[in-house]
């Protein structure tokens, strides 16, 4: 039997998308994801953890991330873990994990103040709360 990576996630955005556009036309959004958990110590008192996970939207999904998603939004991301390697500028080999949207889902409407939350916005029925990657034609399995 073949493996499963799929990852669910819901928290809320810590900065707006950084959206790079590559030379092959395809473009990337990048975006940090802050999920809390909850637990008592062993005094009784409550302990707020949060993690931070780096997520990666590809081409459509990260256009769409870019015009819609706002820093401390709501979201749901559904997706795939990876870890990538890389050079940094010192040429030393770094490692990065991150989450490969697959979907991604607003909840909870915009943020009050959202710069997003402009005149030149779309009206709130305008816009979509699912985004979802649509596969490429090389990925499909027929």
């Amino acid at each position: 039997m073949a493996g499963v990576n799929k990852v669910i996630l819901v928290g809320n955005l810590g900065k707006d998308p950084e959206v790079r556009h590559l030379e092959g036309g395809a473009s990337v959004a990048h975006f940090t994801l802050a999920t809390n958990e909850y637990y008592k110590d062993k005094q009784g008192n409550r302990v707020e953890r949060t993690e931070w996970h780096n997520i990666a939207a590809w081409r459509g999904l990260a256009e769409l991330a870019e015009k819609y998603l706002r820093k401390g939004q709501q979201v749901y991301v559904e997706g795939k873990i990876r870890t990538r390697q890389y050079q940094d500028k010192d040429n030393q080999t770094r490692y990065i994990t991150e989450i490969i949207a697959d979907e991604i889902s607003m909840l909870g409407g915009r943020p009050q103040g959202s710069e997003g939350a402009s005149a030149s916005a779309p009206a709130a029925a305008e816009v979509p709360t699912t985004f979802r990657q649509e596969p490429e034609l090389d990925q499909l399995p027929f």
